[in-house]
């Protein structure tokens, strides 16, 4: 036998066909890339839910420090595309927690309204992770937090600016920077303060690619993403030295200077002076009139006249205290948003209820009804200056009705599909003007509900010569949901925001007098009569944010813009100059640094 008989030769090894390596297919890599984000997902999440907490009916304000944190280092050296999908996983879950109370409406309109707002939380995220890479990043962290909340004020129909950090933090040591910058202000030094305590976890935090403890001559910059070793510059072959390496400063000094800008930022509010009305020069006296409903949710009006009935009858009992001197004769009566369920110039019975109770007590009223609109197709929702001697006076029309409870956007298309937006029967007309209107020895600046939540409503309001701040509303749909607790709070900020005491009325809670320095000097319970009265002070003076306007927000939102425009210019020159692939980043993290780091975060 040959003695190669049996084993193969070298031509033989050459004919052979090669065996293809098995490689997973397209979708099995798809999913093995899914699998890997479900823990960093889970942990965006949780996040959410953490920040959602910050805000009523939970009041845990400091979390709106450390979920800002827990998103900076989720989206840390991230692709803008990861960034995105962690900023949605971060957003959905904040949003439908902060919005629980929508379940009376439908778990579906719910499950919407937090889907689009939480877009807008995408957004943010990609932003997040391509800044991250740029030095300084806390600081353009803090500026795109402004710039998302900038765009979901406004997009789309007007926006909906519920879930704002500066709404978790009204009675927090942030509270007084409203007073210099508004809203804006307040959510840029929150979040300002958790990109800086992210920072100061990937300080103490391993370098990455090191394990705990390992020695290192240097160690990773926090001030940029990591850079793969690949990318570095060739070892020099000549005689010259190699050029120093530059390392970062020491992760316990960076930290340090971190803590030390946390503290200053949260310290900085009790710097600002607040005025509290103490002093005075000119006051008057108020009663708040909350008359309840019958049946609070969906269909809280009952039978026709009811909610007038319940307010006009609380008024005149009101009016039987004053007359025996068991209460002190106010100046003036607020009644709350939709008091009168009825069209006063359309149905004489609710015109004469209004005016027997207002002769009753004999002061003038601000009356809150629905009205007639320009056309058959809408209404107006006003507040009503309502003299006891005059009748019906000067008023307010609601500037902005909420899309799909006040009027339906594409209604003719929609409501084929959508059944339920057949119960608002006529689309709210907008007002054209603000709420200042004299009422009695009050100039007052009247704005109703949700409108509280939108700065340049309120603002206007102020600025064109607004005394005190009147806040009509009607929550008698929400009662007991947490809602009447997030308007509440949003009044006490722009109490301390434009230096004005505020008196919120409320067909069923919750009713509130607030003192210009934010505090509530008295409120009342939900789903019960009540009557609020108070001496409050009438003040004329502005504050920096009445004078600035929105400055402060358009400045922090575009410098947020254009440090995202300059971390994308170079990372497309880093790409032509042969530097990383496109849409990866040079080096990404893996979610156990970033554990890592949040551990070294808490206190041992």
């Amino acid at each position: 036998m040959p003695e190669n008989q049996g084993q193969p030769t070298a031509d033989s090894e050459a004919a052979a066909p090669a065996v293809p390596e098995q490689s997973p297919g397209r979708l099995g890599r798809r999913w093995s890339r899914i699998r890997a984000g479900l823990p960093r997902t889970a942990l965006a999440a949780a996040a959410g839910l953490m920040l959602a907490l910050a805000f009523p009916p939970f009041d845990l304000w400091p979390l709106s420090i450390t979920g800002a944190a827990a998103l900076s280092l989720l989206t840390r050296g991230r692709t803008a595309r990861q960034g995105a999908w962690t900023g949605f996983a971060f957003g959905f879950p904040f949003f439908l927690l902060l919005l629980d109370w929508m379940r009376v409406i439908g778990l579906d309109a719910m499950a919407g309204l937090a889907f689009l707002e939480a877009l807008f939380l995408v957004a943010l995220g990609a932003g997040l992770a391509v800044t991250s890479r740029l030095r300084t990043w806390p600081l353009w962290t803090a500026c795109l937090w402004v710039a998302e909340e900038w765009a979901r004020d406004r997009l789309p129909l007007g926006g909906f600016p519920w879930g704002r950090l500066a709404f978790a933090n009204t009675a927090s040591p942030f509270t007084p920077l409203a007073a210099l910058g508004g809203a804006p202000l307040v959510t840029f030094a929150v979040a300002l303060a958790g990109a800086l305590l992210a920072y100061t976890a990937v300080r103490l935090g391993p370098a990455p690619g090191t394990a705990p403890g390992d020695p290192a001559v240097g160690t990773a910059s926090a001030d940029s993403a990591p850079v793969d070793s690949a990318d570095a510059a060739p070892a020099d072959t000549g005689d010259a030295p190699a050029p120093a390496v530059r390392t970062a400063p020491r992760p316990a000094r960076a930290a340090v200077l971190a803590g030390a800008g946390i503290a200053a930022t949260v310290l900085v509010g009790y710097l600002v002076p607040v005025p509290t009305g103490a002093h005075a020069a000119d006051t008057f006296k108020v009663a708040v009139i909350q008359g309840n409903v019958a049946h609070p949710g969906m269909d809280f009006l009952g039978r026709p006249m009811m909610v007038l009935d319940n307010h006009a009858s609380a008024t005149e009992r009101f009016a039987a205290d004053v007359a025996a001197g068991r209460a002190e004769r106010p100046d003036v009566v607020i009644w709350p948003e939709n008091s009168s369920d009825l069209n006063p110039f359309a149905v004489p019975e609710a015109y004469d209820r209004i005016d027997r109770a207002v002769k009753a007590v004999g002061v003038p009223t601000l009356v809150g009804a629905l009205v007639d609109g320009p056309d058959s197709q809408h209404v107006q929702n006003e507040g009503i200056v309502w003299d006891p001697k005059n009748g019906p006076g000067d008023y307010y029309v609601k500037q902005h009705p909420v899309p799909f409870g006040e009027y339906v956007p594409f209604r003719a298309e929609l409501s084929k599909v959508i059944t339920r937006l057949q119960r608002v029967a006529r689309d709210f007309y907008p007002g054209t003007h603000d709420g200042v209107m004299q009422l009695g020895p009050a100039r007052i600046g009247d704005v109703i509900c949700f409108e509280v939540a939108y700065d340049e409503i309120v603002r206007d309001t102020v600025n064109d010569g607004g005394r005190v701040l009147v806040v009509q509303t009607n929550n008698a749909t929400y009662a007991k949901s947490g809602q009447p607790e997030q308007q509440l709070a949003m009044s006490r900020l722009r109490a301390v925001e434009h230096g004005r005491a505020v008196l919120i009325a409320a067909t069923s809670g919750i009713s509130a007098i607030i003192a210009p320095d934010g505090s509530v000097e008295s409120r009342t319970q939900e789903l019960t009569p009540a009557e609020l009265s108070a001496t409050v002070p009438l003040l004329d003076g502005r504050t920096v944010a009445d004078r600035v306007g929105a400055a402060p927000e358009w400045v922090l939102s575009i410098t947020g813009l254009l440090a995202c425009g300059a971390a994308v210019a170079g990372g497309i020159r880093r790409r032509r100059g042969g530097g990383e692939t496109a849409g990866t980043p040079a080096k990404v993290e893996p979610l156990s640094e970033v554990e890592d780091a949040a551990a070294a975060a808490v206190p041992r």
